[in-house]
């Protein structure tokens, strides 16, 4: 697979934005009502629909955790070492963490996927290798990692999200886990919006204001010695991403691509999206914005990116815990979308004017 195929994403049919709008419209309640459930259900409608008498089927919703290493975590950017992350996948598999209960009760499907860590899983837990090493390189010093590597992990994430698809997953979320990966999704965002690592690096999972001055001297240092290779998404992704990021860029392009939903998690899962909208405009129609984290680098993200999530709850956890948290949400849109009645239905007199 050459990287371009996956970047020829087809845009919304908008043929059927009007009638779905009227639809939506007509159901027995004021106007805007149901707040953004509304165009939630339109987006979900223009996504999975053929026709504004079809109704949105949410078909075995599957999460996906996406785990790497990072060598900039060597420098002390995080409150965790990097043998957590393995430790946590472990975990995952176990079914221990936060996000396995989140999709047992909400019903996700949750596969988990070695990108690169430092400590191999063991043979007996059900992790998805797609090792692209055991971690990259500390991006202030050297490329994140080489061009051939990232080639590769867009394949192995294309085979595994089409593997999902032809099983009957119309619905996707991404999650991920990596000591230090909050520090590659602020150089990531910065090396793209040119704002200064000052405005992109945060707190993160809750490290001190020496540990944040750090990351910000760490990445400026890494954004002087690339600055030649940040003129494209690609660049940027290849120097400065992470092994699961790239994982989930590839991942949101193949699922944009089969025209299906993507729900984009927190900071990391968001920086993914903004490099897979830069490689592929009409992706970003394909993705719904699951909540606003507490990290002050996803806010202004989510700014950039001119999107609104559907939830602002605090979460700083990553895993893909606040994607998993808006399945309700798109259920019930789909929900009043497939069965509220309209004014004529229900002999209600319409109240729209």
């Amino acid at each position: 697979m050459t990287l371009n195929t996956l970047f020829d994403i087809p845009p919304l049919n908008t043929k059927l934005k009007s009638a779905c709008q009227a639809l939506i419209d007509n159901k027995t309640k004021p106007l805007g009502a149901l707040g953004l459930l509304e165009p939630l259900a339109l987006q979900l409608a223009l996504i999975l629909t053929r026709s504004e008498n079809h109704k949105i089927e949410l078909g075995i919703p599957q999460l996906v955790i996406f785990a790497g290493d990072h060598g900039i975590a060597a420098e002390g950017v995080s409150i965790a070492p990097s043998e957590v992350t393995g430790q946590m996948v472990a975990n995952f598999s176990n079914g221990g963490a936060a996000i396995n209960a989140l999709c047992q009760t909400l019903g996700w499907q949750l596969s988990v996927v070695d990108c690169g860590i430092l400590v191999k899983p063991e043979l007996d837990l059900n992790v998805i290798s797609q090792r692209l090493g055991t971690s990259t390189n500390a991006f202030h010093r050297k490329p994140a990692m080489e061009r051939a590597t990232l080639e590769r992990g867009f394949d192995l994430a294309n085979a595994l999200i089409n593997n999902m698809l032809e099983k009957g997953t119309n619905i996707f979320a991404f999650g991920e886990m990596g000591i230090g990966n909050t520090t590659s999704a602020s150089a990531i965002f910065s090396a793209i919006s040119l704002l200064s690592p000052k405005e992109t690096v945060g707190k993160g999972t809750g490290v001190s204001d020496e540990i944040v001055m750090k990351k910000q001297a760490l990445i400026a240092d890494a954004l002087s010695l690339h600055h030649k290779q940040l003129d494209t998404p690609i660049g940027v992704l290849q120097h400065l991403g992470g092994y699961e990021i790239v994982q989930m860029v590839a991942s949101m392009l193949t699922v944009a691509k089969a025209q299906k939903v993507i729900v984009v998690d927190g900071f990391i899962a968001t920086a993914a999206a903004l490099i897979a909208t830069q490689l592929a405009p009409n992706a970003k129609d394909y993705m719904v914005f699951a909540h606003c984290s507490g990290e002050q680098g996803h806010q202004k993200m989510l700014e950039y990116l001119e999107v609104t999530p559907l939830l602002n709850l605090g979460l700083r956890l990553g895993e893909g815990t606040g994607a998993a948290l808006a399945l309700p949400l798109l259920q019930s849109a789909a929900a009043f979308y497939n069965d509220m009645a309209s004014f004529t239905d229900a002999n209600v007199t319409e109240v729209n004017g």
